[in-house]
């Protein structure tokens, strides 16, 4: 039987369900591209859910309220850069589900809620600490469920 060049076999390790829970080596540029590009996504799909209603007025989250948007967005870029790098630098070393859709929630969410109720900075930054604590959590989950899959050598203890 004669496989197409463009269609990957089972058996030479392709996951045929996507790149779901998979490791993502590879060179430093692609993770940083993924970084910046997985966050930009998040944070202009939020101003642009903040800018346009396609409902009545009465349902919904407000719509962004007048005066500057651009604290807002640079804190949730930062925020959502900062999450973004540490899900890519865990996912480069064991295998992480979703890291991408945590990204995207984290700063449309964020991005969202702040351009609709204009929070102050100290609660600006309140959400921020727990959206990076929650991307740090799923880091630590991800490390810790790989180190307990890791046979354990001959020789070595077991830890905990």
């Amino acid at each position: 039987m004669t496989d197409s060049p463009g269609h990957s076999s089972p058996d030479d390790g392709a996951d045929l369900d996507g790149d779901e829970a998979s490791l993502r080596p590879g060179p430093l540029w692609r993770h940083a591209l993924w970084v910046v590009g997985v966050t930009l996504c998040g944070v202009c799909l939020a101003w642009a859910a903040a800018s346009y209603r396609f409902g009545p007025d009465e349902f919904g989250m407000p719509l962004a309220t007048e005066g500057h948007v651009r604290p807002y967005l640079a804190a949730w870029t930062a925020t959502g850069l900062a999450a973004a790098a540490a899900l890519r630098a865990a996912a480069a070393r064991v295998p992480l589900d979703g890291p991408e859709v945590i990204v995207l929630v984290i700063t449309f969410m964020g991005t969202r809620v702040s351009l609709g109720w204009r929070p102050e900075p100290a609660v600006v930054a309140a959400m921020a600490a727990a959206a990076l604590t929650a991307a740090i959590l799923w880091c630590a989950l991800a490390l810790r469920r790989d180190r307990r899959r890791r046979p354990v050598a001959p020789g070595e203890r077991e830890a905990g």
